[in-house]
């Protein structure tokens, strides 16, 4: 179901990702595309198989230690089909090392309906303070969790994969 993103193939993943995330979550188009020469970066998609369009996208940071889902996304005419928990399975099933990603915190439907449908899928929710710093220029930090999946954490690995997620995709440290 998840194969490799084709660079051709961006336009595509980058329509979904506007939809699906705000200004401040995401990147600017051009560095966006420009992470895809990064040998630890990695987009995997899924393809209607009848149409060839692009029905969900997962960018990916792998690290020694986890791997970092950075954009999850399912386009807005296939959400509700369990598509997400599919490909979150396949993608955990493909990555043998512990799955990391953020989440903001529960203070709205949105976000504890997005915490939950992670924890139905295998990850938990460490209660950790974690400012996601800005992610492109002019951007603004935003309050986050930290969920990773097959357990949590303690809290010097938190501080671990903190320091990494700051100095390889936030270039802060």
């Amino acid at each position: 179901m998840l194969s490799k993103l084709n660079p051709r193939e961006f336009n595509s993943v980058y329509k979904i990702m506007e939809e699906s995330f705000s200004e401040n979550e995401r990147r600017p188009y051009e560095e966006q595309y420009t992470l895809l020469e990064r040998s630890n970066y990695h987009v995997y998609i899924n393809k209607d198989s009848s149409s060839g369009d692009i029905k969900a996208f997962l960018a990916i940071w792998i690290f020694e230690e986890f791997t970092f889902i950075e954009h999850f996304a399912v386009g807005k005419q296939y959400r509700g089909e369990g598509l997400g928990s599919l490909l979150l399975s396949e993608l955990s099933n493909k990555i043998e090392c512990q799955l990391c990603l953020e989440v903001e915190p529960p203070v709205n439907v949105d976000a504890i309906r997005r915490i939950e449908f992670y924890k139905r899928n295998g990850f938990y929710l460490n209660n950790y303070p974690y400012i996601q710093p800005p992610i492109s220029k002019g951007k603004k930090e935003l309050p986050l969790l930290i969920m990773t999946s097959g357990g949590s954490i303690t809290r010097e690995v938190f501080e671990n994969y903190k320091n990494i997620l700051y100095k390889n995709v936030y270039s802060v440290i």
